[in-house]
C-alpha cells in the first residue's frame, strides 16, 4: 500500500512540474514591462522604442529626441518587414521630441518592429528596432 501511495505521489509530482514552469511564462506575456531599445541617429538626435503586450495586441511606442523644438520629421514603423504606420511629426516641448504610439496585431511567434524617421531639413536618419 505504501508503495502505491509513493508511486502515485511521484507520478503526480512529475506531471505537475512541467505545468508549473509553463504558467509563469504565459503570464509574463500579458502586461509585463515589455522590451525597450534606444540608440543614436545619424547626426545629433537619438531614438527610443518600446513594445509591450496590451490586451492581446502589442503597443509600440517610438520616440525621437531632436536638438531643438520645431524640427520636422517623416516617420514610418514596419511590422515583420511590412509597412504598418507612417506620418509626419514636429519636435515639441522641453524634451525637443515627438512620439508615436500604435497598437499592432500580435502575430504568431516573435514580432519585430522597425522605426525609420528622417528629418526633412537635413536628411538625418533614425533607425531603431525592437522585438517582442
Amino acid at each position: 500500500m505504501k508503495t502505491r501511495t509513493a508511486l502515485a505521489a511521484l507520478t503526480l509530482s512529475a506531471l505537475a512540474l512541467p505545468l508549473a514552469s509553463v504558467a509563469p511564462a504565459t503570464a509574463s506575456g500579458g502586461g509585463g514591462g515589455g522590451h525597450r531599445t534606444s540608440g543614436a541617429c545619424s547626426q545629433s538626435s537619438h531614438w527610443k522604442m518600446k513594445a509591450k503586450g496590451d490586451s492581446g495586441r502589442i503597443e509600440v511606442e517610438a520616440e525621437v529626441h531632436g536638438v531643438r523644438v520645431g524640427q520636422g520629421w517623416r516617420w514610418s514603423i514596419s511590422h515583420n518587414g511590412s509597412p504598418s504606420a507612417s506620418g509626419r511629426a514636429t519636435t515639441r516641448g522641453p524634451s525637443h521630441s515627438f512620439s508615436v504610439n500604435r497598437l499592432m496585431t500580435n502575430l504568431a511567434g516573435t514580432d519585430h518592429f522597425t522605426l525609420r524617421a528622417v528629418r526633412s531639413a537635413t536628411g538625418e536618419v533614425c533607425r531603431g528596432k525592437v522585438s517582442l
